[in-house]
């Protein structure tokens, strides 16, 4: 039974409260046998009502009497108005209560009619105990009062009365209240329960069930303010929908509040004096917490005097080393400040702050902003000052948002759209507002119908095309005309020539078509702005990285050395694409940590998301193969949240090479399908690129040398480094490999002529050791151990795992046919090593296999490695049955299986045997360890 109060609050999939709900267990096992009180203490909105909820359906469920009350603020004031509440259920229920405690309950809580005497106070909590004593007898009761602090002086007096006598009695008094309020319930030395907010991840995690498409910035903002309290966690995120994906805030500025968040704090800081509210709302709009600041302000007044009662109201604190500083003691008080302050309260504080800062303009101009109800040029200019300086320092979501609130300010049609566009090409280019980009760009062309030819313009919508939609056609179009109407003029906007360019080269890449580079370099041609060397060389790496001059490689190099102090993130991924074309990614990844950090909390999310996709591809072609999966994973999952079409192609192309080399070939399928649905429609042949790529290795893997050979010639055909196609450098050797072993050895020897002549070895130690490997490769038998020897002996070549195994490999496998076993073996188990920790497994496979043939067995504990277990039982009889010669529909008639299942058992059972055919099955059964043989078993028998 649960008494009169408030409804139960559901407390099913609490987040974060593992902790507090087997404490709350113990407790209520503790008052089914002897009673006993416990008081939760908590800031407002932490749960501690749904954590009583819980208590209380728990005490129900064991067949307890639950009395449930709330304290009610504005019935502080009347007598015994809690206990009464709480009491009621069993006021009627008094047969065999001594007549002297009925007459002091019936007096006290008004359960009869007549008025009496006064009442003795001591007779009464005696009463009141026996009251709960006797219901006791018959089943435990669990009181349950919520909202303590606002119990009247009266019921608190009684209630700790009783608090103190309740062991022994199976009497339960369960009470939450929150702190920094005066109580007349007297809890020293009562056993209490701290509910602290939630952690990070349970913040998360509860704002992830409840609002999935809340990602980035809008949740950064979430989550800083709410600073784990569950309410606001709930509450907070519908404020968001009435803003545009807060675009345009003050950097100090706080989500308004729902009424529930109001009402936390509202009633503390209504108590406060004008003054002291004044200075609380100077305060709480300042942000950082420089007293100086707020004195600065409030200029011939004594701050500290007058902050005094929020002080003592723990409100705030201050301290006071040095000039001093202030701390609101939780974010929402500080928003309940501000909700709580007229437009006029407002407007006056921005001001007096603006005159505060005038030694921080980016500070100042913010106020002022925030201080200008009308549009105003001069506001406005400076603003977008800040945002040019928050973009220089790295702080994308700043100037973003700098320049929205500029666009907003600004009453000449002409500036404000290009303000506009500004705002849409941060946005799309590095903040990760992709969709409120494109809702810029709209606003843009209404606020000035001649802005679609600007380089700014062209360069925004360009962006949107290009991440959202994949439209290389139109995007290339609009910025080839943008940049040559002008005739290589920027206008004195040198900047929005320069980023057009770089989204001009980006366009170009995805498309990977030669006329859309040729109409890049007749741009580049007319152009009469002076361009800065990086330009230059950006744009030579990009189009044809095969062709890279020593001198674009040393100043590439020259910039990677001094990358980690670069603060532009989207200077640093530009960088480190370029970089990973040429194989110096790794060089950039010091820098490119701090970018993905800085997307992680919802600032340069754009250039976070490339930069994961260089750390990804690197991790490839490094051998960290499980944080590549991971790293993938995470980039897709954003991707996914801000809507980047392109970049979830480049996710999707890591995932597929990953499921290629690990021999997952239903996943290199799906996305082969996938990515090629999707690239073919638009024209993005690099896109188009990836599907063939990850086909090919995958068809190498399982040794489909036609099919691998027809994937990686789409690529890049054979005898020629294909220009402008980045992944004519990842395919070399896969192409010499699949030729030579499909009888294509003329094609084989044309490929590593032209990777030679290209001048491959000089660009990176990867393509140093491809090139010769592919070389050996291709030799004839009685030239291929030198050529072998020449690619091992390439300086730096484990750095490349995956493709040092192979070469191995292949040279293992020349040794073992030139009859050298003794020096295969010593390849062939470096090959196998490499590609079992990698988890490679077709390719561990083959490696095994060869090196069985050598007459080395790899160990079956080695084989573990893969991921497999031991054969089972029914695996043995398949096994045992397809060695001796049957056929899969032989041997799904004797077990009574489809022959798609016994090919789908005979796959799983050549990677645990790593092998790749049924010649030498019977031969890896028979070298099985004996508790993993079933030679004994009959291979016939049949199973039901």
């Amino acid at each position: 039974m649960t008494g009169h109060g408030s409804a139960p609050r559901s407390s099913e999939g609490l987040v974060g409260r593992d902790r507090e709900l087997e404490l709350l267990r113990s407790y209520v096992d503790q008052v089914l046998g002897r009673g006993g009180v416990l008081v939760l203490s908590g800031e407002p909105g932490v749960g501690k009502s749904v954590l009583l909820d819980a208590a209380a359906t728990a005490a129900t469920a064991a067949g307890a009497l639950v009395l449930h009350s709330d304290g009610v603020e504005f019935l502080a004031d009347v007598s015994f108005a809690g206990l009464n509440h709480v009491l009621e259920p069993l006021l009627h229920e008094d047969d065999g209560v001594d007549p002297v405690h009925r007459e002091a309950l019936t007096v006290a809580l008004g359960a009869g009619a007549g008025a009496g005497a006064p009442v003795d106070r001591l007779v009464l909590y005696g009463a009141v105990l026996a009251l709960l004593r006797r219901a006791a007898n018959s089943r435990p009761v669990l009181l349950v009062i919520d909202d303590l602090q606002w119990v009247d002086r009266a019921s608190a007096a009684a209630l700790a009365f009783v608090a103190r006598r309740l062991t022994g009695s199976r009497v339960g008094l369960l009470a939450a209240s929150r702190p920094g309020f005066e109580s007349f319930f007297e809890r020293a030395g009562l056993p209490e329960l701290t509910v602290s907010p939630l952690d990070d991840s349970a913040a998360a995690a509860l704002v992830g069930i409840h609002f999935p498409l809340l990602a980035g910035q809008e949740l950064r903002r979430v989550l800083t303010q709410a600073q784990g309290n569950p309410l606001a966690l709930l509450e907070l995120p519908a404020a968001l929908g009435d803003s545009r994906a807060g675009a345009g805030v003050l950097p100090s500025e706080v989500l308004p509040l729902s009424r529930r968040l109001r009402d936390l704090y509202g009633s503390r800081v209504a108590e406060m004096p004008a003054p002291t509210r004044r200075l609380l709302l100077l305060a709480a709009l300042e942000g950082g917490g420089d007293l100086s600041v707020v004195r600065a302000a409030a200029p011939g007044e004594d701050v500290l005097a007058l902050l005094a009662p929020a002080e003592r109201a723990q409100l705030l604190r201050i301290e006071h080393r040095g000039l001093g500083r202030l701390s609101f003691h939780h974010p929402l008080i500080r928003a309940t400040v501000v909700s709580g302050a007229t437009s006029g309260q407002r407007l006056d504080a921005h001001h007096a702050l603006a005159k505060a800062l005038t030694s921080e303009p980016d500070r100042r101009a913010w106020h002022l902003a925030e201080a200008t109800p009308d549009p105003d040029e001069q506001v406005a200019a400076l603003l977008e000052d800040t945002a040019h300086r928050a973009r220089r320092r790295g702080d994308a979501v700043g100037a973003f948002n700098a320049l929205v609130r500029s666009a907003d300010l600004t009453p000449g049609p002409a500036d404000r759209g290009r303000r506009l566009a500004e705002a849409a090409f941060v946005g799309a280019d590095v903040a990760g507002e992709l969709r409120t980009a494109a809702e810029l760009l709209v606003e843009a062309r209404r606020a000035d119908p001649e802005l679609r030819g600007s380089l700014r313009a062209a360069a925004a919508a360009s962006q949107v095309l290009l991440n959202r939609d994949g439209d290389v056609n139109t995007a290339h179009r609009l910025l080839v005309g943008a940049i040559t109407t002008r005739d290589g003029r920027s206008d004195g906007d040198d900047e929005a020539l320069f980023e057009a360019l770089c989204t001009l080269r980006r366009v170009c890449l995805c498309a990977g078509r030669p006329e859309f580079w040729d109409a890049y370099q007749a741009a580049m041609s007319q152009l009469t702005v002076p361009m800065p060397p990086l330009q230059g060389l950006l744009g030579d790496v990009y189009s044809d990285p095969a062709r890279s001059s020593p001198a674009a490689l040393g100043l590439l190099d020259a910039v990677i050395h001094d990358l980690h102090r670069e603060t532009d993130p989207s200077r640093i991924e530009r960088v480190a694409m370029a970089a990973l074309f040429v194989d110096r990614a790794t060089g950039c990844r010091a820098a490119l940590w701090p970018v993905v950090e800085n997307g992680r909390e919802g600032g340069a999310v754009t250039s976070a998301l490339i930069a994961l996709v260089v750390l990804c591809l690197d991790d490839f072609l490094t051998g960290r193969w499980d944080e590549c999966g991971s790293l993938a994973k995470e980039g897709l999952a954003l991707c996914e949240a801000h809507g980047y079409q392109m970049l979830a192609q480049q996710f999707h192309r890591v995932q597929g090479l990953l499921a290629a080399a690990r021999g997952d070939d239903d996943t290199v399928r799906e996305l082969a399908h996938r990515i090629t649905e999707w690239a073919v429609p638009r024209g993005a042949r690099t896109v188009e690129h990836f599907a063939r790529h990850m086909t090919a290795l995958a068809a190498l893997g399982r040794g489909d040398h036609d099919d691998a050979y027809l994937d990686a010639s789409a690529i890049s055909p054979a005898g020629m480094l294909a220009p402008h196609a980045p992944l004519a450098l990842w395919v070399p050797m896969d192409l010499v490999e699949a030729a030579v072993r499909s009888g294509r050895r003329a094609e084989a020897l044309a490929h590593v002529a032209a990777m030679r002549q290209t001048g491959l070895p000089g660009i990176s130690g990867r393509l140093a050791l491809v090139t010769a490997g592919s070389a050996a490769i291709a030799a004839p038998e009685d030239r291929a151990t030198d050529a072998f020897e020449e690619a091992l002996a390439v300086p730096g070549a484990e750095r490349w795992p995956f493709d040092l195994a192979r070469v191995r490999l292949a040279y293992g496998q020349h040794l073992r046919r030139a009859r050298a076993a003794q020096d295969a073996r010593t390849h062939l188990a470096a090959a196998l090593k490499i590609f079992r920790r990698l988890g490679a497994a077709p390719w561990a496979a083959r490696a095994a296999e060869e090196l069985r043939a050598t007459g080395r067995h790899a160990t079956w504990g080695a084989h573990q490695d893969l991921g497999a277990g031991p054969l089972t039982e029914l695996e043995h009889q398949i096994a045992a049955l397809a060695a001796t010669g049957l056929s899969n529909k032989q041997i799904g008639e004797r077990l009574f299986f489809s022959h798609r299942t016994v090919g789908a058992h005979l796959h799983r059972i050549f990677r645990k045997l790593g092998i790749t055919s049924r010649v030498t099955l019977g031969e890896a059964l028979a070298a099985l360890p004996p508790q993993q043989s079933r030679a004994e078993r009959s291979p016939t028998s049949s199973q039901t």
